[in-house]
């Protein structure tokens, strides 16, 4: 039996704590700043299971959704754009898609810290569309929006009876926000799965992750790896409930069966 080295381990979180945070981190002082070393940037960081850009969609938007200090956003969202893996216009994005998902102050927080490090950074100030450019029929709006929550959530949307699902859902977050173009859609998954974990709501628990998978968007492996990425920030008893999703739907994925509030 081989054993593993613990001087390797921290040689590479050291190396890849400084090229996924763009600035290398000093000597440790405690046992906390020790782990962020040893075991996440280490360990998590470098499974093969999940490429580096969802990684950085899911830390950012976790970290975002925690009450930690404003450098471990500040650390992601500078390694994701000096790592090349996000644009800063793809942030911005990003902040507005947590916003409707975790609450418009916890997309805030994330855009304050875009806006920090692009400072710092000299970065030019990112380009966006408009909401809506154009004049627009309200039923042309919530038509399309109907249409693009069947796309995304593989499953029909709820009637527009209530604020909430008209003004809201309908017309909105799926008449507007996911359509952008500004940002993939496999990317707005990652922030919705971070959004929905926080919640800790069962419906929208259980049909985001199966979307995530009856939409190609996410394999039931990466799945898997979202779950202890996300727990870093999320914790382990939430991510403990976003395992027993990923397994369930996963399964009802795998077999072809629709999902089941």
């Amino acid at each position: 039996m081989s054993l593993l080295d613990p001087v390797e381990r921290t040689r590479r979180g050291v190396e890849q704590q400084a090229a996924l945070t763009g600035a290398p981190e000093p000597e440790p002082k405690t046992l906390l700043e020790a782990s962020w070393r040893d075991f996440i940037y280490a360990e998590v960081w470098t499974r093969p299971g999940l490429d580096l850009r969802s990684r950085f969609w899911i830390a950012m938007a976790a970290a975002a959704c925690s009450p930690g200090p404003t450098e471990i956003l500040d650390n992601y969202v500078r390694g994701a754009l000096t790592t090349g893996e996000v644009t800063l216009s793809e942030l911005r994005e990003g902040a507005l898609h947590l916003a409707v998902y975790a609450g418009w102050s916890r997309g805030g927080a994330w855009d304050q810290a875009i806006t920090r490090v692009a400072t710092a950074l000299g970065l030019p100030p990112a380009e966006y569309a408009p909401i809506r450019a154009e004049p627009w029929d309200p039923e042309v709006r919530h038509a399309e929006g109907a249409a693009n929550f069947l796309s995304v959530m593989t499953i029909g949307g709820p009637p527009p009876v209530v604020a909430y699902f008209d003004a809201g859902i309908n017309n909105f977050v799926f008449g507007e926000m996911w359509m952008r173009p500004g940002l993939d859609q496999r990317s707005r998954r990652w922030i919705t799965m971070v959004g929905v974990s926080e919640s800790s709501s069962d419906v929208p628990i259980r049909s985001h992750t199966y979307a995530a998978m009856a939409s190609g968007n996410a394999t039931i492996d990466e799945m898997h790896e979202y779950v202890l990425q996300y727990a870093i920030h999320g914790g382990w008893p939430k991510a403990s409930v976003m395992q027993g999703t990923v397994f369930e739907m996963g399964k009802r994925v795998a077999q072809g069966l629709p999902f089941e509030a």
